[in-house]
């Protein structure tokens, strides 16, 4: 009896898992639909905007100075759920990182929040988009997928390193390849520490932008495209060799 009941459990269990295998996306999606129509809604998006940032600057820092330890967990938290949701503002809060807490100490809660909020992003478009784009189009993304996961780290650390690649974007199509996680989470943590030290030594001058367009300069955009294509080196490498070979 006690056999018969733990295989009809088993039976029901299955069942109900053949049932409803999609409920944790659904979830999740919801989740996360949640999350972004929220800040839609409450239109908090305000708050991410260069006036903003300027207006406030003398409360942010009073409060920041009072309060360093809460400051940082809420900046680090603020950083993860723009990242995670693909949420506007993220550039404004680099800035207000270097205004609030030094370029050097901002590079590093920008890096931790924003490698974290896009780790989530990748991780949920892997959960919810992988297998159905494979399951549609995996013969014409085999190819892509291999050469891809063979190069990933090289590949990553470029899109990362060149800031006209849209950080969102990034995230969510990296989830969709065969990529490992360690991978792509070194690749970002790495790739970002440049861009994210950049604007937040920008930020240190708050007082004296205008526009976003004056820290993003043509010589600044050269630069880390520079530093893109030099990742690149080893991919080219390997290709040359193997035809020479």
């Amino acid at each position: 009896m006690i056999r018969q009941d733990a295989v009809m459990t088993t039976q029901v269990s299955q069942q109900a898992d053949s049932k409803n295998p999609n409920t944790g996306k659904i979830v999740i999606a919801l989740l996360i639909a949640f999350g972004i129509g929220a800040f839609f809604y409450f239109d908090l998006g305000r708050f991410l905007s260069l006036a903003s940032l300027k207006d406030n600057r003398d409360l942010l820092l009073a409060f920041t100075d009072a309060n360093f330890a809460p400051a940082v967990g809420i900046f680090i938290m603020a950083y993860v759920l723009v990242a995670g949701l693909s949420l506007p503002g993220a550039v404004i809060l680099t800035l207000a990182g270097g205004f609030l807490f030094g370029a050097g100490l901002a590079t590093l809660f920008i890096n931790i929040g924003a490698t974290t909020g896009a780790t989530l992003a990748f991780l949920a478009a892997r959960y919810l988009l992988r297998d159905t784009v494979e399951q549609k189009f995996g013969k014409w993304l085999g190819p892509f997928q291999e050469g891809f996961a063979t190069n990933a780290f090289s590949y990553l650390l470029t899109l990362r390193l060149i800031p006209l690649f849209p950080f969102f974007v990034v995230n969510l199509v990296s989830g969709l390849t065969r990529v490992s996680t360690g991978t792509y989470v070194t690749a970002t943590a790495i790739g970002i520490i440049p861009g994210s030290f950049v604007y937040a030594y920008a930020g240190r001058q708050l007082g004296t932008i205008d526009s976003l367009k004056e820290i993003a300069s043509p010589n600044v955009i050269t630069a880390f495209v520079l530093l893109g294509l030099l990742a690149l080196f080893p991919v080219v490498y390997k290709k040359f060799a193997a035809k020479s070979a």
